[in-house]
């Protein structure tokens, strides 16, 4: 490459936080100094009158949904937590989740299960890392009140197959919740294709549009069974940031296909000695997710960065149903987005032989899951679950599996938020008696 490219920064933490495209950065600036000048009412009426009609429509083509079903938040996980909680579940009722469900939504269902007295049961995995769909077309009854479901895990690239399972659930009574975080913006994701009756997400990642702006597509059946209880605070974000997501939805190209790009990361990866790679399943998205025998994946980053390659880093609380290979708790992830070029990637696998020189371990790679995922349990460990038959998720006691039969229960951590909006630290949920 030429010499006067090696001082040029490389941004591969798309997932982490996007780079805001230069109309969007201008907007958020230009708004952001007029709400200082004039105050805020200005900037309202300009949001409220010109800018919501405009973004409510690119919202509404973006995500396949009709413009009255779709709300702002100030993020995904928050829409999760302001909703499903009020859903009217009862003792009789069961809900399903994957073992790549983030912690802030795991949390939400392990109190919805703990408040509504009903079972939250975990959706097995095929050997190659990939959802049972059988399984869940085999065991679908009307007792499954919710299934949530993430479409691309934060800790890994692997894309569920949202569309295939919402043809599964379809004639259930079920109610189907789709977190779109890390897939609205590098795939495309269509509320009415993949039947969903929830789906949210984040316009910091993929869409590249500011911080703490989110949103989510409500169905009218969702939003009739929430009307008895009614819906949480769903604070929605104002002014600049308002503005600013409008203008990068307006240069928004649709969906790029990034596999080819992705593909080069994942080669330079499992070319390199040491290297686990982590790739469940058959279908990959732009995210590649690592960890090396040798280097811990803080220093690791740190290392890249040092070389001008920006890459982001996961840690296994963020998906605590899910821990892959050898076990370890953190792994460095790469995302790509459409912006990004084949120097680029280039450049990542250039960066990564610079940072690991004299490292010299044999590459290995997780391509699937293992029989079945580990669960974080109270002290810390690992609970292994059986192969084949749901997980049932209690605080404590032994819940059947039904067809599958009974399987040991284990307790879901419940997250704590500490200094840094996107950083969590686990705490053991408490026990029914009060005991931790």
């Amino acid at each position: 490459m030429p010499h006067g490219d090696r001082g040029r920064r490389v941004h591969l933490d798309t997932a982490g936080l996007g780079r805001m495209p230069a109309a969007a950065r201008a907007q958020l600036t230009e708004w952001t100094r007029h709400e200082d000048r004039h105050g805020p009412y200005e900037v309202d009426e300009h949001v409220h009158h010109v800018v919501r009609p405009e973004l409510d429509a690119r919202l509404a083509a973006l995500l396949g949904a009709p413009a009255g079903d779709t709300v702002l938040t100030t993020g995904a996980a928050d829409a999760f937590a302001a909703l499903v909680p009020r859903l009217p579940l009862g003792p009789g009722d069961r809900i399903w989740t994957t073992p790549y469900e983030g912690v802030a939504n795991l949390t939400v269902l392990t109190a919805l299960r703990d408040r509504a007295r009903c079972r939250l049961e975990v959706v097995p995995l095929r050997p190659d890392g990939d959802l049972d769909l059988e399984w869940m077309a085999a065991h679908i009854d009307d007792d499954v009140a919710l299934v949530s479901v993430v479409h691309v895990p934060a800790g890994c690239g692997i894309v569920t197959p949202v569309e295939d399972i919402g043809r599964i659930l379809a004639p259930h009574r079920c109610l189907y919740a789709v977190d779109a975080s890390y897939a609205v913006g590098q795939l495309s994701v269509h509320a009415g294709r993949i039947g969903c009756q929830l789906l949210t997400g984040d316009a910091w990642r993929f869409l590249r549009g500011p911080e703490s702006v989110g949103f989510a597509y409500a169905a009218p059946e969702l939003r009739q069974a929430l009307a008895p209880n009614g819906t949480g605070s769903l604070v929605p974000p104002e002014g600049a940031s308002v503005v600013a997501l409008n203008a990068a939805l307006a240069v928004h190209e649709d969906a790029v296909p990034v596999g080819g790009l992705a593909a080069v990361l994942r080669t330079a990866v499992e070319e390199t000695p040491g290297a686990e790679l982590i790739a469940p399943g058959r279908v990959q998205s732009g995210i590649v997710s690592f960890r090396h025998a040798e280097m811990p994946a803080g220093p690791l980053r740190r290392a890249l960065a040092a070389r001008g390659v920006i890459v982001g880093k996961t840690v296994a609380q963020e998906t605590p149903l899910y821990s892959p290979g050898r076990g370890g708790t953190a792994t460095v992830r790469v995302s790509v987005h459409h912006d990004n070029s084949a120097w680029d990637a280039a450049r990542f696998a250039e960066a990564l032989r610079e940072a690991l020189a004299g490292h010299h371990a044999v590459p290995t790679a997780v391509r699937a899951a293992a029989a079945a995922p580990a669960a974080v349990a109270a002290s810390g460990g690992a609970v292994a679950a059986p192969a084949a038959g749901p997980r049932a998720v209690s605080a404590g006691s032994v819940a059947g599996a039904g067809a599958a039969g009974d399987v040991p229960a284990v307790r879901v951590p419940r997250p704590r938020r500490t200094a840094g909006r996107r950083h969590l630290a686990l705490v053991s949920a408490p026990a029914p008696d009060g005991t931790a």
